[in-house]
């Protein structure tokens, strides 16, 4: 079962940042979960609409200057990372999950994300896109037919991979507050793989693993290896 570490390794560092990141790569997570708002000056690593929860700034991430974001405090002195500095430090072998807050044009994000996968060490084939919008996640697929899709959810729907299916997904994301041994069976009967957020109990990861949950996003990347091996 994959471990992705929710915003990094959030229980221990401050979310979305990159020490959050590099310190899940030290706890052993086989991936990162990020959030990235489609900032008019670039694709920026957060997660509020809002800056005064994470941050030492006030008002709205999109109504900000770049210039004037980065230098805030995100927690212990880190800025708010773009995305071309989370790939930078991503060994190759480490899934990222990007995970889309916010989004104007699909297909300058795409020419910009991929742009940034270029320049960097990681792979594509380690690439995943999430969003709970999925109509985002459609125009996304429509200008970049190979990426990996994973349909994020907090629904028990009466089909559950009709959402991915329409979306040529290859995930589905789903809450562990909603997930169940039968749901994991149907969406692999389908051919889906399900990751579940965000699980952070002990004894909530030995469920999953038992249930063959194909991996979780949690806050606390070291506990989780630990717990699962």
């Amino acid at each position: 079962m994959l471990v992705f570490a929710h915003r990094g390794a959030s229980a221990d560092a401050p979310e979305n940042t990159l020490e959050a990141f590099e310190l899940a790569f030290t706890q052993g997570a086989h991936g990162i979960e990020f959030d990235t708002y489609q900032h008019s000056e670039g694709i920026v690593v957060f997660h509020d609409r809002h800056l005064a929860r994470t941050t030492n700034g006030h008002g709205k991430l999109l109504d900000t200057p770049l210039q004037l974001l980065r230098e805030l405090n995100a927690g212990n002195h880190n800025q708010i990372p773009v995305l071309s500095e989370v790939f930078s430090i991503t060994p190759k072998t480490v899934w990222c999950n990007i995970e889309v807050k916010y989004l104007h044009d699909a297909k300058t994000w795409v020419e910009a994300v991929k742009a940034d996968i270029w320049k960097s060490d990681i792979s594509l084939d380690k690439v995943i896109v999430s969003s709970f919008n999925h109509h985002w996640l459609k125009e996304i697929k429509r200008h970049w037919p190979e990426v990996c899709l994973g349909a994020l959810t907090a629904t028990y729907s009466l089909d559950v991979t009709l959402d991915a299916k329409g979306l040529n997904a290859r995930n589905i994301h789903v809450a562990l507050d909603i997930v169940s041994e039968a749901f994991i069976e149907e969406a692999h009967s389908a051919g889906f793989i399900v990751l579940v957020y965000t699980v952070d109990e002990p004894e909530d990861m030995k469920m999953l693993k038992s249930w063959g949950a194909d991996g979780i996003f949690t806050n606390k990347p070291s506990l989780a290896i630990k717990t699962i091996t």
